[in-house]
Parts: structure tokens; sequence; C-alpha cells
């Protein structure tokens, strides 16, 4: 019995957060075994009573009792004490008291010992069993009560078991036989039976009432408490309720009487179940255990009287068989119904509790949805509007089909949007779309808002598909967006008048002031600082709108050959380096992927950051730039990498922030918005860019695409890169290697 004899931590430890000194072990380790000792008493005390009934029920010219109520406190005991720390001394006390019993009562001591034997082991496989088939019952290892049909069933199935397999056959029988016992097939089948209603009705009785008795401290307290709310409810009980539970009881005790004692010899037996269908449908399971308890035992001993129609059979095996039968069928059908009941009561109770839950959370939600300022549709497979929320209504007018909705959509340019391109019709087809700015016109065709939609396919349940559209006006905030536009390109306009104004004239002083003297040097270092402000302030508005342009300019998605782009950039670079006779840079790439972009704004991103890799380079080094690519996913990897300054720590992230400088001074100027300018390129081309030390030395800046047509893609991706032609010639031929590099440029990256 690996359950029963375990070594089980003790159920009273400290709680948590309470230090357990070794004193307050010992004291809580005693509490235990008193009380578990105290529990061995009072069940001792019971077992050998009903031992003592049921050797008073031994049948004439059988030797055997006909019922054995003994069986049943065992197997309850055995529960109740499945966990103490003195379980060897429950099993030597029920052993004692069985053989003490048997012999006392007759039985010669070789057949007392064995009985003795097979009333332990028949407890001991059915506390074990019930722990291993039904381990959340009370007296498992859990604290539910019987709940459900399935539950009993496994019941009677261990019962069964363990009084046929592990008690009758194994013990009880074979010690018989070794005892010189008379034996036949009758008094084995009728030893299984006795102990089989035993244990279930008994078995049963002590399974349902003992988590109650053993929650009774903890919900009432005393028997005073108990009686106080056994009163409440009683009072609270309709009194046609109480009539009914009174009429059950008495209808009983007269059908019983009428069925077992005036029966005139005839079967009356058999009404007796619609008092029991009666009681398990209508009134409390606990009702109808105590009702199975007190007319089962009364039953059996009317039988033993030798009253009613069990009594009629001659054979007392079979007398003994048949009156134990029908206690188990009285118990098992009236149990199987309450049980029945009370689960479907319990499911009920649930589905009403999910019913409700759910009841609010559609109420939430639909708050929640009416309550926005988005608004919200739900379009089915067959392109009908089946729900759009106030602010939706508000925007598109009433729910109806999404044809309707497709002449008034337009492209911002004026282009129509086909039906086809609807957003809800490729949510429908399986994509998700994301924001889109689109113009929507009145039903008359007059007036219009723009507003952002984006679509979301949504499976149903029956296997189709809907998309749930989200629409967002930003009218005035585009009204806004052109205003400020506008008066950004004016103001630079305007700005840059004056600015030439400057630079032309600083220049022509400049020459003018041609002289030795102190005063005219004096004189062209002014122009000068003026000349070089003027060009700062040149680049700041160059860039602000430029950042302009990246940020609201509509991109025009094409095919953009970044070998080429590259290598041209790299050629500009270096005849501006050669001019100013500062080192020239050194550009590496190999064949780069093609990607489907603005070619306008990729090639500001690559100037960028080609430019930053050849600025941040220290002064009396020559710049190293190395350009490479990768393919994964539908999206075009791009790595520049330097061999420069490389990027202080901690500014990796902020270094792509507004009018951030990593390296504030005048030696290397800026106006912080370069990096800026290539984060918006990229994320509007929805890739991602990040900054990061290169392990050579330098920095390595690192940004994704969209990838063009993968047939496209170079088939020597992997190649080694290929160092640009960028070093200078003589001045006599410096046009003329500009002029061949700009044209030459496309067969030179294709070798």
């Amino acid at each position: 019995m690996e359950r029963i004899s375990a070594t089980v931590t003790s159920t009273t430890a400290a709680p948590a957060g309470t230090p357990a000194t070794a004193s307050s072990r010992t004291g809580r380790g005693l509490l235990s075994v008193r009380v578990s000792l105290a529990r061995t008493a009072g069940f001792a005390v019971v077992y050998a009573l009903a031992l003592l009934a049921g050797r008073m029920t031994v049948i004439d010219g059988s030797g055997m009792a006909l019922v054995w109520p003994a069986a049943g406190v065992a197997v309850v005991w055995f529960c109740v004490q499945r966990h103490a720390r003195t379980r060897w001394v429950d099993v030597c006390a029920l052993s004692l008291i069985a053989l003490a019993g048997n012999v006392a009562t007759g039985v010669a001591v070789p057949a007392g010992v064995v009985l003795a034997a097979a009333n332990l082991v028949q407890a001991v496989v059915f506390v074990w069993l019930l722990g291993r088939w039904r381990p959340t019952l009370w007296g498992a290892d859990g604290n539910a009560r019987l709940s459900a049909p399935r539950d009993l069933a496994y019941l009677l199935a261990v019962t069964v078991v363990a009084a046929a397999a592990a008690a009758s056959a194994a013990f009880g029988l074979t010690g018989l036989w070794l005892a010189a016992a008379p034996m036949s097939w009758l008094v084995a089948a009728e030893w299984m039976a006795r102990q089989v209603a035993s244990i279930f009705v008994v078995g049963t009785t002590g399974l349902w009432f003992g988590p109650a008795i053993s929650g009774f401290q903890a919900r009432h307290g005393s028997l005073a408490g108990w009686w106080q709310a056994t009163d409440k409810a009683l009072r609270a009980m309709p009194a046609w309720r109480v009539a009914e539970y009174l009429a059950v009881a008495l209808c009983s005790t007269v059908a019983y009487l009428m069925g077992f004692v005036f029966d005139h010899g005839l079967p009356l037996a058999f009404p007796l179940i619609a008092l029991t269908v009666w009681a398990a449908v209508r009134l409390r399971t606990s009702f109808l255990v105590l009702h199975h308890l007190i007319f089962g035992a009364a039953a059996m001993l009317f039988t033993l009287h030798g009253e009613g129609p069990m009594a009629a059979v001659a054979d007392p095996h079979l007398r003994a068989m048949t009156a134990q039968a029908y206690v188990v069928l009285i118990s098992a059908i009236g149990l199987a119904l309450a049980l029945g009941r009370d689960e479907r009561i319990t499911l009920m109770a649930e589905l009403t509790r999910q019913k409700e839950e759910q009841t609010r959370h559609a109420a939430m939600m639909s708050a929640v949805i009416d309550s926005m300022a988005d608004g919200l549709s739900l379009v089915d497979a067959d392109g009908q509007v089946v729900l759009r929320n106030p602010a939706g209504v508000r925007l598109l007018g009433p729910a109806g089909a999404m044809h309707d909705v497709q002449p008034r959509v337009h492209h911002l340019d004026g282009s129509p949007v086909t039906a086809q391109t609807l957003p809800p019709a490729r949510a429908l087809a399986g994509e998700k779309v994301d924001p889109i700015d689109l113009l929507f016109t009145d039903p008359d065709g007059r007036d219009g808002r723009i507003l952002r939609v984006s679509a979301t396919p949504l499976p149903g349940c029956d296997g189709t598909r809907n998309a749930v559209v989200l629409y967002h006006d930003v009218t005035v905030e585009r009204r806004h967006r052109d205003q400020l536009a506008t008066f950004a390109g004016a103001v630079a306009h305007d700005l840059q008048s004056p600015l030439t104004t400057v630079e032309g004239w600083s220049e022509a002083a400049a020459d003018a002031l041609d002289g030795d003297q102190p005063a005219i040097g004096l004189a062209r270092d002014g122009m000068n600082r003026v000349t070089r402000a003027a060009v700062r302030m040149r680049g700041l508005i160059n860039d602000l709108l430029a950042y302009t342009s990246a940020r609201d300019a509509d991109l025009n998605l094409t095919q953009v050959d970044l070998t080429a782009m590259v290598g041209d950039i790299a050629a500009g670079r270096a005849d501006t380096a050669a001019a100013a006779g500062q080192p020239v840079p050194q550009v590496a790439l190999g064949r780069l992927h093609p990607v489907l972009a603005d070619s306008g704004a990729v090639r500001q991103l690559l100037e960028n950051l080609i430019g930053n890799a050849i600025k941040y380079t220290d002064p009396a080094a020559t710049p190293h730039v190395r350009v490479t690519s990768t393919h994964s996913g539908g999206f075009v990897q791009v790595t520049v990498a330097d061999n420069g300054i490389g990027i202080p720590a901690g500014q990796h992230e902020a270094i792509f922030d507004n009018f951030h400088r990593a390296h504030p001074g005048a030696a290397y100027a800026g106006t912080g918005l370069g990096l800026a300018i290539c984060h918006r390129i990229v994320t509007r081309h929805g890739g991602t860019i990040h900054a990061g030390d290169n392990p050579g030395g330098g920095a390595r800046f690192t940004f994704t695409l969209p990838a063009a047509d993968p047939i496209s893609a170079p088939t020597d991706a992997n190649a080694a890169p290929r160092a640009v032609v960028t070093a200078p010639e003589t001045a006599a031929t410096r046009q003329h290697t500009n002029h061949a590099s700009t044209v030459a440029a496309p067969a030179r990256f294709a070798a």
C-alpha cells in the first residue's frame, strides 16, 4: 500500500513568514499525534460496534452475517487517517479488533485471523485505488464530494475490486478453505455481495458527509454555531419544501412497512423504487444518503427477522445475496439520479455565469467601440458591412455594401481606387493593409475628407474571412501639414535669396580686398567669417528642407540599382576630396541587391551615410568605406562600415534624434539632422536602421529596405567587395576622368 505506508509531512506546517523553531515544530508534532490518536480511538470504538452488529446478523444455517457494516467503517477510517503519522496504530487496532470480535462471537481462531487480514487488506486496497482513480475526492488526496455519476461509477468499481479481488478472493476464501470451513461458489458470491453492499452504502455515507465533518470547526466553530446555521436554513426554507421532506419520510416509512411487514406474501418491494426516485429528483443529496442508509438497514433487519419478499427465499445464501443486491440497487439508482441532477445544476450555474460574463464583456466591448473617435467597420466575406460604430457612420454614412463606397474613394492624386484595391477587399483576400491615406468624397461628390485607412483579416467561426477596417480622419492634420510645408518652403526660399546676396557680395568684397596692409587683412578675415556663416546657414536650410521632404513627400517606388548608385556617390565624393586637396576616400563594394524604393530618397540616404563616414574620419587618415548587402525575408540589409572616429558610448540610438550631434565642436561641422533624415527615409519604406561599432574601428550603420523582384537579385552578391577606383588624376586629365567615370560606371560595376 504505497500511499498508506508512505511517509508524509505533517499537514500542520508553520504559516508562511513564521519562523519554525525546534520547540514549535515539536509542539505542533505532538498536537498532530494527539489528534491522530484521538481519531484512531474514536474509529476503533465505532468499528468494534459495527463488527458486533454484523455478527448479530448471522443467518441461521449459513454461518455468514447478513450485513457487515464494519467493512464500510474500515474504509472510511483509513480514508480519514490516510496521511496520519500514526497509521501503523490504525492498522494494529483494526486487526486486533477484527480478530477479537470474531473470536468472541464464536469464530475459530484460524478463521478469525483470516477474516481480520481480509478486512485490513480490503480497506487498504480501497484507499489505494480511490487515490489512484479519483484523487480529487475527499478521502483520497482532495477535498471534493461526490459530484457526478462518473464519481459514483468509480466508487462502485473501487468497492467491487477491493471486496472481490483483495479481500474475498485473496484472503477470505483461501483462508476459510485452509481453516476447513465449508466452501462453495454460493458462499463466495454471498461473501463478496455482503462486502460490496456494506462498503458501498456505509462508505458512500462517510465520503459524502466527510468534507462537512472535517470542515465543521472552520464553518460553525461549535455545536451552537451549527444549530444556529441549521435553524436559519430551516426558517428560510419554504413551507412546502419542508412538507415535501416530511412527506417523503412518512411515505417511505409506510411503504417499507407495507412492502416488508404487511405484504401478505405479495412482492411489494418494487414500488419502493418510486420513493427513491422522488427523493433523488426533488430533495437534497444529503437527505437521500441518509434515506438509503436508514431504509437499507431496515430492509436488512426485516429480512433477517423473516419479513418481506426476500425472506421468502429458502436458501439462506441466496436470501442474503438478494437482500444485499436490493440495497445496492436502490442506493445506486438514487445516487446516480441525485448526482446527475447536482451535476446538471452545477453546469447550468456555470453556463449562466459564463453567459452573464460574456454579456458584460460584449456590453463593455460595444461601449468601447461606440466611444472610439476613429471609425470601425466589420465587413463580411460577401463585402457587406455588418457593423459600423457611430464614428464610422459619421465618416462614411450608414452601413451598407462595400461597393457602395468604392466610387467615392480616390487616391490623394485624384486617381480612383478600384474595387480590388480597396483596403477591405485586400483584407478579405488575406492581406494585412497598413495605414494608407485616401480621399473620401460625400455621396454628392462635392466635399471630401482624407481618411487614414487600415484593414486586418479576421477569420470567422464558419471558416470564412471577414475584415476589420479602421478609419482615422486626417483632413485637418494634412491641411495643417501642407500649410506648414508651404510656409517652410516659402521661408527657405526667402532665406536663400538674401544668403545668395551675402555670399556674392562677400566674395566680391574679398576679391576687392587685395593687398598686404594690416587693415585689409583684418577686413578679409571678417569677410571669410561672413562667408562661412552663410555657408552654414545654407546647409541648415537645405537640411531642413530635406527633412521635411523625407517626412512628408510621397514615395515613388521603383527598382533602385544600389550598386550603380553607390558607385556614382563614391566617384562624386572622390572628385570633391581631390579638388579640395584632401585624402581621396576609398570605397569598397560588391554587387548590391536591388531594392524597391524611392530613388531620390535612397540617394539622399546613401549620400548622408557615406558622407558621414568620410567626414568623421581623422584628418590625417584616408577614409575607407565598405558597403555590403544581404537578402533575407523580403528585405535587403545594407551595411555601411568605416574606419572613422566612431560613435561615443551611449549615443548609438540618440544620434537619430533631431539636431543631435555626437561630436559637437568646430572640428566636425553639421546641423544634427543628417541621421534623422536617414531614419525617416528608412522607416517610411517600412525598414529599420541602427548604428553600431565597427570591429576594426570606426562606425557601422545597417539599414533595411524592401527587396525588388528576387529574380533580379545579383548572382554574385556574396563575392568579395571590389574597390572603386577613386585615385585623383592630374589636373590636365581630371575633367576627362570625371566624364569617363560617370559614363562608364555601369560597365565598371558590372564586371
